[in-house]
């Protein structure tokens, strides 16, 4: 079954570590989407490079930035397949983010005949 791993990061938690163990947690990243199971993900820029569209009156609507202020901003995901839940949430206590700060949310993908 695939998971999507969603991660909400702490704004400026990578940026405030020393440069060893920011570049030691970077590799972890990189281990993650180098695991068998890894069949997409991306890391997003950052949020103040968003863009919200909202339909309003049959009329869109943009606002710069991202739709609601929140502690933890939507940073990237990963999408495994794996086995069961206890999986996927094995890999997610791995993500970096889950440590410093952020948090990592795990939800199921609806897969779509083909």
């Amino acid at each position: 079954m695939k998971y999507a791993l969603l991660i909400y990061d702490q704004p400026g938690s990578h940026e405030a570590l020393p440069d060893q163990e920011r570049e030691a947690v970077y590799a972890e990243y990189f281990e993650l989407s180098r695991d068998s199971r890894c069949v997409g993900g991306a890391q997003l820029h950052p949020v103040e490079t968003a863009t919200t569209v909202e339909v309003k009156n049959g009329t869109a609507l943009t606002t710069d930035g991202p739709f609601a202020d929140t502690k933890e901003v939507f940073g990237g995901y990963y999408m495994f397949d794996v086995a069961n839940l206890d999986e996927a949430l094995e890999l997610a206590a791995r993500i970096p983010s889950a440590r410093l700060g952020g948090k990592v949310e795990v939800r199921p993908i609806v897969e779509q005949p083909s």
